[in-house]
């Protein structure tokens, strides 16, 4: 593992919570490549009304770890308005960025996700699945090597 890289994670919590163990199982892969920012997104006290702090400082701390972070990777099944502002923001700043996105009957992926170029989507359909994806984008794209640019 590389512990200065910073991972944010980003899914689903006010928009709905039925992915949280998946989240887990993510956030715990994520783990191998460096330090997540964000593993309170899979915490099993955490409601789909979100945390005790007020929005403006969730607001400010989750862009302050978004900024610093090195790369964005988010699981986007569940639709959530603030996964898709914390995605837009991580690519406007030119920050890699990895959508993972659940085959599911009956539930597409926004275009604004899947038709934007600044970002790879990977589709899977388990959690066996959706970990080689993690561990082949973070291979394949060589994040783990000390010539990757920072941001």
């Amino acid at each position: 593992m590389t512990d200065d890289r910073l991972i944010y994670f980003a899914g689903s919590i006010r928009g709905g919570r039925d992915d949280r163990a998946l989240y887990l199982e993510i956030i715990e892969c994520l783990g191998k490549y460096g330090s997540v920012l964000t593993e309170h997104v899979a915490d099993v006290n955490l409601g789909g009304e979100g945390e005790t702090l007020n929005d403006r400082q969730i607001f400010k701390r989750d862009i302050d770890w978004l900024m610093k972070s090195d790369c964005l990777v988010a699981e986007v099944t569940t639709p959530s308005l603030g996964v898709g502002f914390e995605i837009g923001k991580a690519s406007e700043w030119g920050k890699p960025i990895l959508c993972l996105h659940r085959l599911t009957e009956g539930r597409s992926l926004s275009a604004m996700i899947a038709g934007c170029n600044d970002l790879i989507v990977r589709e899977y359909r388990s959690s066996v699945e959706v970990k080689r994806i993690v561990d082949d984008y973070f291979l394949d794209n060589k994040l783990l090597s000390p010539a990757w640019p920072k941001s």
